[in-house]
This record gives C-alpha cells, sequence and structure tokens, in this order.
C-alpha cells in the first residue's frame, strides 16, 4: 500500500449518521425560529464542527443560538443514535483488511470526543480503534476545512502529511484535506461527486476503497 496512515472521517464514512443528525439538527432549528430544510442542513452544516452552526445562523439572522443548543442538539443526537444508528455499509470489512496488512488507521472527525465514541460504541466499531487513535475538532483550534485536525492526528500517529490518505464524504472535509496536502478519497454514497471537487478519487461503496488505496 502506498500510504503509511489512513484517517477516516467518522459521520458518513464509519457511521451512517449524517441522515439522523441533520434531520434532527433542521427540525430543531427550525423550532428555534431560523427555517431550515433537511437539504438545507446537509449543504451547510454536513461534516463541520458544531460551531459552524452557531457562526452561520448568526451570520445570516444576526441572532445568536441560545446557550444551551449544542448540550440539547447533543442530547437529541444521541438519544437517536443509540436506537438507530447502523456502520456504514462494508466498513467492518475495510477495518479488517487494513488491520491484516498492518496499515495504520484513525478516526479524525468534526464531531466531538463524546459524538465520536457514541457512534463507535453503539455500531460496534470502537474496538477497531481504541482511545489512542480518535482525534476530534476538539483537539485543536479550528475544525473543517482548515487542515488543523488532519495534521494533529498525523503528528501524533507519526507519519509525514504526504504519506496519508484521508476518507472523507463532505466537500468541507476534501478541503481540509486538501490544505493538509493529503491525497483524499470521496465517498459518494450520500454526496454528489461534483461536490467533492478535488479529491483524488470518488467512490460509492466501501469495498472500492482498499483497490484505490493499492
Amino acid at each position: 500500500m502506498r500510504y503509511d496512515l489512513v484517517i477516516f472521517d467518522n459521520d458518513g464514512v464509519l457511521v451512517d449518521s449524517e441522515p439522523i443528525s441533520n434531520r434532527i439538527l433542521a427540525d430543531y432549528l427550525t423550532e428555534l425560529g431560523h427555517p431550515t430544510t433537511y437539504e438545507d442542513s446537509l449543504r451547510d452544516y454536513m461534516g463541520a464542527a458544531v460551531h459552524r452552526i452557531h457562526d452561520l445562523v448568526l451570520e445570516r439572522s444576526g441572532e445568536r443560538l441560545p446557550a444551551g443548543f449544542d448540550e440539547s442538539f447533543h442530547a437529541r443526537v444521541f438519544e437517536a443514535f443509540r436506537a438507530q444508528l447502523e456502520p456504514v455499509p462494508g466498513v467492518g470489512e475495510v477495518l479488517r483488511e487494513l488491520a491484516a496488512d498492518g496499515v495504520p488507521y484513525c478516526v479524525g472527525s468534526s464531531g466531538s470526543h463524546e459524538r465520536i465514541r457514541v457512534a463507535l460504541n453503539g455500531t460496534g466499531l470502537f474496538a477497531w480503534f481504541g482511545e489512542e487513535r480518535i482525534f476530534s475538532s476538539q483537539d485543536v483550534g479550528r475544525g473543517k476545512p482548515a487542515p488543523d485536525l488532519f495534521l494533529h492526528a498525523a503528528k501524533v500517529m507519526g507519519v509525514p502529511p504526504v504519506r496519508c490518505a484521508v476518507v472523507e464524504d463532505s466537500p468541507l472535509g476534501v478541503r481540509a484535506a486538501l490544505a493538509a496536502g493529503m491525497d483524499v478519497y470521496g465517498f459518494t454514497a450520500m454526496t454528489p461527486g461534483e461536490r467533492l471537487a478535488g479529491a483524488t478519487a470518488l467512490f460509492s461503496e466501501m469495498a472500492e476503497l482498499p483497490r484505490l488505496l493499492q
């Protein structure tokens, strides 16, 4: 394999969480007086850290979200995750193959550490990672599309950026990987390929990924 580290986004790449969390976010913002459709949420917030929600709402409406927004939003999302969340089809096989081949991998997610762990534990994927291979935007000053998260993960894992491959499904994530100087593979199960401009390659099913990484 031509990479020394594979960095997986979490939401939409490891776990099929984007439909759940974006429906909840759209409904909650609408409830708070900021009309938002599911499609709006996918377009504006998919792959982003929660601070982006605050920033865009303030920019567009001149109003700040309530102080308890993050806590309430995450509580709603975690409740739904525990009842509904599933791993992305085929991702377990990909992780098994990487582990068998001795290829290091990790998670680099815009989500909080709590959100990542709720998702991975609930889908049975946590055992493939463990605490030492989980990286969150909480670990750095800026979330995606800034490169900070991916650069931090590579540094901790001891791999130069040029030897890293990122697996992403959001435009913000692709931009972050490119800014970090890493190759990035765009997963198009939910995101049209044209929105992942600049990706090294695109794929629509996890079974395709190992071949692309060779």
